[in-house]
Formats: structure tokens, sequence, C-alpha cells
């Protein structure tokens, strides 16, 4: 089974690499660890090259020590693994990549949000669900006893 890992820096990311470990078994999946750097809201001013963006490279290798440390954790518990950090719209790059490896499976967190927040900035949990070629897992965060 190929399993699309889409994560990023949060508790809800931690609840879906730990959901991988427990519900999946090891010797019959392979893992794609996914992070994916969104667009900069910020606008350039228009002497600057199109795309160009350093502060999007810090974040694109704060997001490949992300995924590779999710990596490190699905190895040690017996998972084959790869993991890459790809630029865009998380929403529409995971359901991308899901279609191109091609997944059986994509596993991410939903960080939850409601009300103006959610209608603001959406949720990518949902727009994965909807649009995906495949089963999508929405790991929620565990509640605290």
């Amino acid at each position: 089974m190929n399993v699309l890992l889409a994560i990023d820096d949060s508790e809800f990311s931690t609840a879906a690499v730990q959901s991988v470990i427990e519900k999946f078994r090891p010797g019959d999946t392979q893992v794609h660890v996914l992070h994916v750097v969104g667009p900069i809201a910020v606008s350039t001013p228009p002497q600057m090259a199109p795309g160009y963006a350093p502060e999007l490279e810090e974040l694109v290798k704060e997001g490949q020590q992300l995924v590779e440390a999710a990596a490190e954790k699905l190895r040690q518990a017996g998972f084959r693994v790869t993991a890459s950090v790809e630029k865009g719209d998380p929403r529409s790059a995971i359901v991308d990549h899901a279609a191109a490896w091609p997944a059986d499976m994509i596993v991410v967190g939903s960080h939850g949000k409601r009300g103006l927040t959610r209608f603001l900035l959406g949720s990518t949990s949902e727009a994965v669900a909807r649009f995906a070629p495949c089963s999508v897992q929405i790991v929620r965060k565990p509640r605290s006893r």
C-alpha cells in the first residue's frame, strides 16, 4: 500500500505520523512524507524578479528538516519511507502528488478550524478529502485525558 503522509509543523501532524505507525503494517506499506511550502501572502515589489523570495528558501530548508524527522520516526517503526518538500498551494499539491505517485491513501492532520478562520483560510484536509484520487484519513489530535 502507498500512503502519502502530508505534514506541517504542528501537533496535528505529529498525531498523523503516530496514526500511520499504529494503523498500517510496515512490511506492506510504502510511506511518502510530503510537506508543502505555501505561497507567501505578502506582495513583492515590482523591481524584484517574479518568484524571487529568499524567505521561501528558508521555509523549504525548515520543511526538509521536518519531513526528515518524520521519515526517520517511520523508518524506526519499520516502514519504507521517502520524503519531499514542494512549493505551492498545499491543497492542490497534496492531491496532485497523490495522483502522480499513485497513493492508495492520504493521511493528513486536521487543525480543527471553525467559523471565520475556516471561512477565510479554508480547510486543507477538507479540500484534500473532496478532491483526492484515493481514500483520505483525516487525523484529529487526541483529546487530553
